[in-house]
């Protein structure tokens, strides 16, 4: 096989080993090293969501072997989460996505630092069961307009409230999957399915690791959990913000 499927697999599956076990910046980690190894942008925004697609699922179906799905939280946030994922699609053809990212990295980079905080608290793990459809519904409205921000929105939002990040990151991934699956549609309606050639190894990687992932986020201790998260958000929307206002 060609060099440049192995490195594809390579980025897939060091992609999802962050999502999976972090519960985040799959979008982010891929498009990073795919924008460095030469792709263009749409072609990166279309592979990666296609991919991801396969990846959520794997990731889904790890983590509810793995004990680390809550049902409750899972209902309260598929629904809105795929309408939203839908709605943003759409309005992403019409309006300029891009111009959202600094204030969302915004919003994002305190809840990292609210999360990171909470590592060094005494904060009793408790179960958030109200009150998330809405963030549900903007997570994934943002997820899709901009190019990403379901985990790093909705994972730390529920952290910062207390909820346990190995039932939130588990939770988050299983959603994530019908949420990838409905942008994904519109990718094809639009784009088209002419980038499997990337689309492939990508996702591959993913499925690879995804067991992996889940399997560290079960084993990793809260608090370090929590740690780890936080660190990843901030640097994740500090890069975002420096991107934006280079």
């Amino acid at each position: 096989m060609p060099e440049e499927f192995w490195i594809i697999l390579l980025i897939g599956f060091a992609a999802q080993m962050v999502d999976g076990a972090l519960g985040m910046a799959y979008g982010v980690t891929a498009s990073s090293f795919l924008l460095a190894a030469g792709l263009p942008p749409v072609t990166v925004s279309a592979t990666v969501h296609m991919a991801e697609t396969v990846t959520t699922g794997a990731s889904a179906i790890s983590h509810h072997r793995f004990g680390n799905v809550d049902r409750e939280l899972f209902k309260r946030l598929v629904i809105p989460g795929v309408l939203g994922a839908a709605m943003g699609a759409f309005l992403l053809v019409n309006l300029p996505g891009e111009k959202l990212k600094p204030w969302i990295a915004g919003y994002i980079l305190v809840m990292g630092l609210i999360v990171f905080s909470k590592a060094f608290k005494q904060v009793p793990p408790v179960k958030v069961a109200s009150k998330i459809r809405s963030l549900g519904f903007f997570g994934a409205l943002i997820d899709a307009m901009g190019g990403g921000g379901w985990g790093p929105i909705v994972a730390s939002t529920l952290l910062a409230r207390g909820n346990e990040a190995r039932f939130t990151v588990g939770t988050v991934n299983a959603v994530e999957f019908f949420i990838t699956l409905t942008s994904s549609l519109v990718f094809i309606a639009t784009v088209g399915i002419g980038l499997w050639k990337v689309v492939l190894p990508l996702a591959l990687g993913g499925l690879l690791a995804a067991p992996l992932a889940a399997f560290a986020c079960k084993r990793i201790p809260h608090k370090p959990m929590l740690a780890i998260v936080g660190l990843v958000i901030v640097a994740v929307s500090t890069r975002t913000l420096m991107m934006h206002f280079k």
